[in-house]
């Protein structure tokens, strides 16, 4: 009889938890100062609702980061089982870790709270398999030998700092600047036809509005 109303529950407490982590997220890579009270408001949950699953702010972000980096993890892995052609499985590793987006984490929490043991565990786990993935590449010819795994580090990062409309139009963005940096590291070099129009001029210019 009472299983019923714990279900409730249970998924009552499982959508609030995606509403605070997507808030988090959003609050965060905004402004990583900013309070946990500001992830409350966002989320549409009371702070009371987000203290019981996350005790302190410092939780919140290693949670957060937690989840990139598993994604992240994910991503290589799925790269690694690919057992087509050699180009395709490490493009494809590129599109995953952009559209999963974990670098817009490292650019704005990378630093701003202190890591746990798991969390180090998962950084040496998805620093192996990005050094595993580069390496396939490079051994199968198709990735030039002079770009290094921090070159592609950093690369993400470049991408993640693209933020131009909303979600979609700044994803739109980042696979055209992928193609375009993907052709210059392929061997030999290609060129395709670039995903997604230019940026307007409209759209650059939106960023010096001053906000609120």
């Amino acid at each position: 009889m009472s299983s019923a109303p714990m279900s409730g529950r249970k998924a009552q407490a499982a959508r609030n938890d995606e509403l605070i982590l997507q808030a988090a997220r959003a609050v965060f890579t905004a402004e990583p100062g900013a309070p946990i009270a500001a992830v409350a408001e966002k989320a549409g949950v009371g702070i009371s609702a987000l203290y019981r699953r996350y005790p302190s702010k410092e939780a919140l972000l290693q949670k957060l980061c937690g989840d990139g980096l598993r994604l992240y993890v994910e991503v290589s892995e799925r790269s690694l089982t690919d057992g087509g052609d050699p180009w395709e499985a490490f493009a494809g590793y590129l599109r995953g870790i952009v559209d999963a987006d974990s670098s817009s984490l490292t650019i704005k929490l990378a630093g701003t709270f202190t890591p746990t043991e798991e969390l180090h565990t998962l950084a040496a786990r998805a620093s192996a398999l990005a050094v595993e993935v580069h390496g396939r590449a490079v051994a199968a010819g198709v990735l030039r030998p002079d770009v290094t795994v921090a070159d592609i580090a950093l690369l993400f990062e470049q991408l993640a700092s693209i933020k131009l409309g909303g979600e979609e139009r700044a994803s739109q963005l980042r696979h055209r600047y992928l193609t375009l940096m993907m052709d210059s590291m392929r061997v030999p070099p290609a060129h395709r036809e670039l995903p997604g129009p230019a940026p307007r001029d409209e759209e650059l210019g939106v960023r010096w509005v001053p906000h609120g």
